[in-house]
């Protein structure tokens, strides 16, 4: 994919992040797609309802991401989200940083990974 349909889908990300309506997001999801913790041998995601699935359950909950940064690299796109609403928020104050990284094949995110802290996300996503 060219650099500028790459810039395209990271905008379609964002997008689909701040929605209300997590469908935004289906559209991008290749219906395959897996969502886990780095280097997970069995993510919790296997496929593009699950994914859908995951982020309803937080909406539901009451958790809300901020993006904070969004970075594109080749195949990869890094977002970072400030998460509200949550366990891990409410320890730390009522907001935790956290990262993502898409990997976009033909179109479509086909893998996602949740990182902790922004270097192994960084690691990740330039890989």
């Amino acid at each position: 994919m060219t650099e500028s349909q790459m810039e395209a889908i990271a905008a379609r990300i964002q997008t689909a992040l701040a929605a209300t309506d997590v469908t935004e997001f289906s559209d991008l999801l290749h219906p395959g797609v897996r969502w886990g913790g780095p280097d997970d041998p069995n993510p919790g995601c296997h496929n593009r309802q699950q994914v859908l699935s995951w982020y309803q359950r937080g909406r539901d909950a009451g958790v809300r991401a901020e993006v904070t940064e969004c970075l594109v690299f080749d195949s990869r796109v890094l977002i970072g989200t400030r998460i509200r609403g949550n366990d891990l928020a409410d320890e730390a104050g009522g907001e935790v940083d956290r990262w993502q990284v898409f990997t976009v094949r033909g179109g479509q995110i086909v893998d996602i990974v949740g990182c902790d802290n922004r270097p192994e996300a960084l690691a990740r996503a330039a890989g």
